[in-house]
């Protein structure tokens, strides 16, 4: 019987040439020819401290190769991966930990100390740390752990990975992805972005991600590509690479930051044979002004943490401002009613679909994966869109009020309701509305309680230690009374249009 864990995968893609480089990074590189040893080293430590096929290890950590190997690594036991973004509280943090009963946490060297604390509380075996540079306990254990030499076999609907993704009750849920989520979607991608030899691909995006994680690293690890892995985004070091790239991805900030430098030029563009966008919308203007500087026009795709990527603008063929393309190879995708039912091309409706690289469901929540799924098997994506007459989608807004600002998911809901609990506030509102560098900015609007003094000043001090910086407010607005519907409803589509232009 085949194996069907997804390292097998990439591994029968390695160059031959043991010099080959797949991560150049800021301390070093690492060889292709090093990824078999070293993932085998963690594998051992893995195995050595009890963890086996099924069980969870959360990793909250800064980008480093290390972070990439231990990733490789769990693929190899089939231990469920589960990254955490950086910007995560420590309250946040407990939450995943307390749902997702891990047998391993990995967290940064200044965390330890809470997050040690909060795993005795929960009864966590193993807490280790690991920094930037690639140090820390985990590292010091690896290098006297024995070698494991063994890919656990996985079958197609194995998870690989658990990511959390908000709700709109402020519950976060943990979508499960398996092996073969992962494989299929990496191998159309791989196809229909047209991966060659000798393609380099520029890295600057974070790995707690489907973004940066999944999509960039899986494409370069099917091709045997070498990464230039940048620990974040920097326009000098952005400049300086682009020259010996010829793939780049990234959030639709990272462009519009290119287009703000007058050195920026086709010529530095010379050897670049793709662009791509997505995690938030790319506005029409950017992708002109791009154009016209750079000499490329940008691949603008969508995908979602539940499917990857599900669509995307051809790579040959019309690639048009403020669509996200067509459906990708083996995905099905509809526009629909409330009850599923499709509607007619041209008007807008929810976005359903289905296809191998849709999640198996939330991670011990059978009852809300039952509810985001039709009977016939599509996914409800949530995000309304229209479908033209060739098949290529636009989204349009989202039915459940998701805002994306600078990649990142931000649940209105969740936001709300830390806000509050601040002493003060009646009611509060959280809405996007167009940002020029992250797509959209976190905007609030609260409602004081009568004779309070509550200041923008106390809300943000209060939401420092409460919820991830992301999803903290761009700006604060303070009204008398919301806008509702007859029925009582907050009009946040009121909001959106009186507070449009407040980034302008």
């Amino acid at each position: 019987m085949s194996n069907s864990n997804i390292y097998e995968l990439f591994y029968s893609k390695f160059p031959s040439d043991p010099e080959a480089v797949f991560l150049e990074h800021e301390q070093g590189s690492l060889l292709y020819s090093q990824i078999e040893n070293e993932t085998g080293k963690l594998a051992g430590l893995l195995k050595q401290l009890g963890v086996k096929k099924g069980d969870r290890v959360i990793v909250q950590v800064d980008k480093s190769a290390e972070a990439v190997l231990l990733y490789l690594a769990c693929l190899r036991v089939a231990a469920i991966f589960i990254p955490l973004n950086t910007a995560y509280t420590a309250e946040e943090v407990k939450y995943f930990m307390g749902d997702a009963n891990p047998h391993l946490i990995v967290c940064r060297p200044q965390d330890y100390e809470t997050i040690v604390k909060n795993a005795k509380e929960l009864n966590v075996p193993h807490v280790m740390t690991l920094d930037e540079q690639g140090c820390g306990s985990l590292a010091d254990a690896k290098a006297s752990a024995p070698i494991n030499t063994n890919t656990e076999h996985c079958s197609v609907s194995d998870t690989a990975c658990i990511l959390y993704t908000s709700g709109t009750t402020g519950r976060p849920k943990g979508a499960m992805l398996s092996h073969d989520n992962l494989s299929s979607n990496a191998k159309v991608l791989h196809s229909y972005w047209h991966w060659e030899a000798g393609d380099v691909l520029l890295h600057a995006l974070p790995i707690f991600h489907v973004h940066g994680l999944f999509v960039a690293l899986h494409c370069a690890l099917l091709n045997g590509s070498k990464v230039i892995f940048l620990s974040k985004f920097s326009l000098p070091a952005i400049k300086e690479n682009l020259p010996r790239s010829t793939v780049m991805m990234g959030v639709p900030t990272f462009y519009v930051r290119l287009l703000e430098d007058p050195e920026f030029t086709t010529d530095m563009c010379n050897n670049m044979r793709l662009f791509i966008a997505g995690s938030a919308p790319l506005l029409a203007e950017t992708f002109k002004a791009f154009e016209n500087v750079s000499g490329h026009k940008i691949l603008e795709r969508y995908g979602m943490t539940e499917a990857g990527m599900i669509t995307s603008n051809p790579y040959d063929g019309d690639r048009i401002p403020s669509t996200v393309g067509f459906p990708l190879p083996e995905v099905s995708a509809r526009v629909a009613d409330d009850k599923g039912n499709e509607i007619e091309r041209g008007e807008v409706g929810i976005l359903e679909i289905k296809g191998p690289n849709v999640f198996q469901g939330y991670w011990c929540m059978p009852e809300k994966t039952a509810e985001e799924f039709r009977d016939d098997g599509f996914f409800i994506t949530g995000d309304m869109a229209t479908m033209d007459q060739e098949g290529r989608i636009s989204i349009v807004g989202r039915a459940k009020d998701l805002v994306i600002s600078g990649g990142y998911n931000v649940y209105p809901k969740e936001v709300e309701n830390a806000i509050d609990e601040i002493d003060g506030v009646k009611e509060s509102a959280i809405i996007g509305v167009p940002h020029p560098d992250f797509g959209e900015g976190v905007t609030a609007i609260i409602i004081k309680e009568s004779h309070s003094d509550i200041t923008e000043e106390n809300v943000m001090s209060y939401l420092k230690e409460k919820i991830a910086r992301f999803k903290q407010p761009n700006k604060i607005f303070f009204l008398d009374e919301l806008p509702r519907n007859t029925m009582g409803k907050i009009q946040k589509k009121a909001l959106r249009d009186t507070y449009r232009d407040i980034y302008q």
